[in-house]
């Protein structure tokens, strides 16, 4: 009795432990996408503005390190270990964030097309939904760590010249960078669903979201706590925050939905 428990228990450990086809993952992102767009409006707002206020983690924990080592090349880049801190949170935790969600519906439309035209629609009311409240969330976050005094004056102050890095270049810069960006947190969520342990999740979302911390490339979620900080304090202005995000999102989109979403629906049922 003893023998067969073991033997049983190793299969299906093999089982758990064994790499997930590309179908296997496709078919598991696409189960997600049904399961967010059956929920409500009400309910994807209070998990948008929980996911937006988790992300101001990143900028956060970004400003803590530098407060606290100062400035200098290995200073920043030890800084950006702490940044997907904010996405960790919200993936694991199980928020939305809006360029997850350039994955898992998207992939939903290209896959069922007789109900394509439906699924369209519930997409977009998702979209909307969700990037408001992603927004909202950001903002929330900037008045509490700037108007709040929640925050000590060097830690602010480093929250504030983050923000105003991120939202200093052209529209250009914002945009292709901003492709990056979502290309990177669209692989993310393509990741954490190919992963089937927490432990395994956690990593991939640590490397990938490292890269778009170091390499600075925009994430009109994350970066939104950052510059509406310095909107906050008075260092920057609002119309100039709208200008980056408008860049920043279409950005995004375009990654995550052009490089993640279509080359994997392509690899999956190109034949």
């Amino acid at each position: 009795m003893g023998i067969q428990c073991r033997v049983r228990n190793q299969e299906e450990l093999a089982v758990e432990t064994r790499r997930l086809t590309a179908p296997e993952i496709f078919s598991a992102a696409v189960e997600n996408a049904r399961e967010e767009l059956r929920r409500s409006a009400r309910s994807l707002a209070f998990s948008g503005l929980a996911g937006g206020l988790a992300m101001g983690l990143t900028g956060l924990g970004v400003a803590s390190v530098r407060a606290i080592l100062g400035s200098g090349t290995w200073e920043e880049l030890a800084s950006f270990a702490v940044y997907p801190i904010g996405f960790i949170a919200v993936i694991i935790g199980r928020a939305q964030l809006f360029t997850e969600n350039t994955l898992y519906p998207v992939v939903l439309v290209l896959d069922e097309h007789k109900c394509r035209r439906d699924n369209l629609v519930k997409t977009l009311r998702l979209w909307a939904v969700v990037f408001g409240a992603n927004v909202t969330g950001a903002f929330l976050f900037a008045l509490l760590a700037i108007k709040s005094g929640a925050l000590s004056a060097d830690i602010a102050a480093q929250l504030v010249t983050l923000g105003n890095l991120s939202s200093t270049g052209s529209g250009a810069h914002f945009f292709w960078s901003g492709v990056v960006g979502g290309w990177l947190i669209a692989l993310v969520a393509w990741m954490v669903t190919a992963s089937q342990w927490t432990i395994g999740q956690v990593v991939m979302i640590w490397l990938l979201a490292f890269v778009v911390g170091v390499g600075k490339f925009s994430h009109c979620i994350a970066s939104s706590g950052e510059i509406l900080a310095a909107v906050v304090s008075g260092s920057a202005s609002l119309a100039g925050y709208f200008h980056w995000l408008l860049f920043a999102t279409s950005g995004n989109v375009l990654g995550g939905v052009v490089i993640v979403s279509l080359l994997n629906y392509g690899q999956v049922r190109g034949n």
